[in-house]
């Protein structure tokens, strides 16, 4: 994984936190479900990166 794609999934991850913990303290279902979504994505896709890299290895 390179670190430019590291970099960009922590940053929409914490853009996910900021956006649900704004929602939650806002009371706006919308938002926080909003920021729950961002933060799987960015999960996702830092788990899709760690599989190619588990294959550039072998």
């Amino acid at each position: 994984m390179g670190l430019g794609d590291k970099m960009e999934n922590a940053g929409e991850k914490m853009t996910g936190k900021a956006k649900e913990t704004t929602g939650k303290m806002t009371d706006d279902e919308r938002l926080e479900a909003e920021g729950e979504t961002d933060q799987t994505k960015a999960d996702l896709k830092q788990a899709g990166e760690k599989v190619k890299d588990a294959f550039k290895r072998d």
